[in-house]
């Protein structure tokens, strides 16, 4: 039987909230999840605003607040386990593993300097790394 995303990951309690988990082992370019949700313009984007916009280029941006995206859970760190990589097209999302991930680990990758600077920092990076300083 062939696993679906939510059986390779669980959502739980992290320092930044709530977070994704691995609920199995990952190995370094394994394919974790897909980041999905309505597609629409990037002026719809900055119109809606939102902390579930993943831009895919300057024309189109995913909008992944819809619960069914158990991806949007993934947070931001500065040392991350994951990286996200779109599709030749630039139409969808997808989680790699940057490294082996074990069982229990939480899920992050780097949400990109932009992100960072307007969001994160202002409040305090809350990444593993940054809250063992």
């Amino acid at each position: 039987m062939k696993k679906t995303q939510a059986d390779k990951v669980r959502v739980g309690r992290s320092s930044a909230g709530l977070g994704l988990y691995a609920s199995q082992e990952f190995k370094k370019g394994d394919l974790i999840i897909e980041y999905t949700g309505e597609t629409i313009s990037t002026a719809e984007a900055d119109r809606r605003g939102g902390k579930y916009l993943f831009e895919l280029n300057d024309k189109k941006t995913i909008d992944g607040k819809g619960r069914d995206n158990i991806a949007r859970y993934i947070n931001h760190s500065c040392r991350p386990n994951c990286y996200p990589e779109l599709n030749a097209s630039e139409t969808r999302v997808f989680i790699y593993a940057k490294r082996k991930i074990t069982v229990g680990e939480e899920l992050t990758y780097d949400y990109g300097k932009d992100y960072f600077e307007i969001m994160l920092k202002p409040m305090g990076c809350r990444c593993q790394k940054c809250t063992a300083k």
